[in-house]
């Protein structure tokens, strides 16, 4: 693919030129932003003045981070930020981007949480989902692991940032946890899901593959997660989990065969069974 080089012009001419390369506009129009330093819901602002001349500065900090989108790679990756459930998580290589998919595994914990509980976040990347709740409920104790100490360190940072009390534990599942005894009202997890030789990994290249895939049929990270949950559940608490497009049958199979009852899946915002969860009956 050719370098984009960018000639002097307007901000109207500039964003016009990018969509004429394949940017997608709300691309164009967010990584202007981000190099005018301007925050990301200032679109009208761009139109209002779309005759004020790009700034040579500007020009050259904008063609590589265009550039790199062409290739493929996430915007949140460029811009170092993305949106999750109203909050504004710093992102970068060391995590999966948050997707709005995911906010509907957010609403359903909300749903069985009163504020008061132990709630614990498997796999927590750049700590979304622990954030989220702990954002939407203050009085929730929340815990969160992950196997990388990079993720780990970018959750961290976006817990201080946010001024969010989660607890960060790091290790594989739940043998990250100190309290290896611990259990909890509510686990949730976002776990990898994706098989090894799914076509799909070809679009994903620029996120950590360990975040994405778990073995042949995608489920190795799902059964070793429905196989130790109860241990680490009090009595009626529930295990939510996302999983892949056509997982539900499957995660939902694993979670009756391990004993949890009230088994059901729940449907994202594209009518998709995106997550799938039970309730612990001892």
């Amino acid at each position: 693919m050719k370098p984009i080089h960018l000639v002097p012009a307007t901000l109207g001419q500039t964003f016009a030129s990018l969509q004429n390369r394949g940017l997608d506009r709300l691309d164009a129009q967010l990584l202007l932003l981000h190099v005018l330093d301007k925050p990301v819901n200032q679109r009208g602002w761009l139109l209002s003045h779309d005759d004020a001349p790009l700034l040579p500065a500007i020009a050259s900090a904008l063609e590589p981070l265009v550039q790199r989108r062409l290739d493929g790679e996430p915007l949140a990756y460029l811009t170092g930020h993305k949106e999750f459930f109203g909050l504004d998580l710093q992102v970068d290589a060391r995590v999966l981007v948050p997707r709005p998919d995911t906010e509907t595994l957010v609403n359903w914990a909300l749903e069985e949480l009163d504020g008061q509980q132990r709630v614990l976040d498997l796999g927590t990347g750049s700590g979304a989902i622990a954030l989220a709740l702990k954002a939407s409920q203050p009085a929730l104790r929340v815990h969160a692991t992950d196997f990388s100490a990079e993720a780990l360190a970018v959750a961290r940072a976006n817990a201080q940032r946010l001024k969010l009390d989660v607890s960060f534990h790091q290790g594989v599942w739940f043998a990250a946890l100190t309290e290896l005894d611990a259990r909890f009202d509510c686990i949730v997890s976002n776990p990898p899901y994706i098989a090894e030789l799914d076509p799909h990994l070809a679009g994903l290249q620029f996120e950590p593959a360990q975040a994405l895939t778990s073995g042949p049929d995608g489920l190795d990270d799902l059964r070793q997660i429905i196989c130790e949950a109860p241990r680490h559940l009090v009595p009626g608490g529930w295990l939510l989990l996302e999983h892949g497009y056509d997982q539900a049958y499957a995660v939902r199979s694993l979670l009756s065969a391990a004993g949890f009852v009230h088994v059901q899946s729940r449907r994202d915002l594209a009518g998709i069974e995106r997550c799938s969860g039970g309730q612990f009956n001892p």
